[in-house]
């Protein structure tokens, strides 16, 4: 008997449909898809094993100061200028800023949940249907910072499957897979 499901495709189908459906999951406003059963079951697997790593290795870090050189801008958001040499130099200031350094574990951890999550980009709504301004969101540090901390007290079964009932065009059984 096979570990997993095969879901009538190649193995790289398989990983692309199962690593889009995690994203989109973990990535939602509210944490649900509408999906067919077999696949909310193979997801389920998934994300369970990365909200476990989550939980496992969300204060697995130091915070540290570093001194770093960042540009000074003016009003507008540029960067300064001044002539030195008679060459047109930018001016840095110096800032501490302090960091998170995670420790050995944790960052093996977030390398392993990145190989399966795709990158994800917000667009803001007054801007929807243009390129500018879009955002990068970081999944990783969402799993750590926002889901980790609400699933802490918990012993696994982080999600949940709804049956929804038959979809109309082939009869295959619809369900909600959501977070808990």
């Amino acid at each position: 008997m096979a570990k997993y499901r095969k879901l009538s495709r190649t193995s790289s189908q398989r990983k692309a449909l199962l690593r889009g459906q995690v994203t989109a999951l973990l990535a939602s406003e509210n944490g649900r898809i509408v999906t067919t059963e077999a696949k909310a079951k193979e997801v389920r697997k998934i994300v369970d094993g990365l909200i476990a790593m989550a939980v496992k290795e969300k204060d697995n870090f130091e915070e540290v100061t570093v001194k770093a050189k960042v540009a000074r801008k003016d009003k507008d958001g540029k960067r300064v200028k001044e002539v030195v040499d008679g060459k047109k130099v930018t001016v840095y200031d110096e800032v501490e800023k302090t960091i998170k350094k995670d420790n050995p574990s944790r960052l093996h951890a977030r390398r392993k949940m990145l190989k399966v999550l795709y990158p994800v980009k917000s667009v803001p709504t007054e801007t929807a249907g243009r390129k500018r301004n879009t955002k990068e969101v970081d999944l990783v540090d969402k799993l750590f910072t926002e889901i980790a901390p609400k699933y802490a007290d918990r012993n696994g079964g982080y999600t949940r499957i709804v049956k929804i009932g038959q979809r109309k065009g082939d009869g295959a059984l619809e369900v909600l897979l959501e977070l808990v």
